[in-house]
């Protein structure tokens, strides 16, 4: 643990410094291929996800519902 008061003595003078230093010892070092990496992953996985949704969604285009073609007529001489 590098934290605390250092001091030097030449004989006539004395300095300290006072080392504040926090360590992480969970950490991960990330670099510029790995943060690319993991950018292009997610494009990739977005754009798979919007094909499948856009194809899981296309498919009941042709499969129509003819209720709308079908018409109750009303009980009247005059229409029929």
């Amino acid at each position: 643990d590098p934290r605390g008061v250092y001091t030097c003595d030449t004989g006539k003078s004395r300095k300290s410094l006072q080392v504040h230093y926090r360590m992480c010892q969970n950490c991960i070092e990330v670099d510029a291929p790995t943060i690319s990496g993991i950018v292009i992953a997610d494009v990739v996985a977005t754009l798979f996800l919007a094909v499948a949704v856009y194809c899981i969604t296309g498919q009941d285009r042709g499969h129509t519902s003819r209720a709308s073609d079908r018409q109750n007529l009303l009980a009247n001489e005059l229409y029929q």
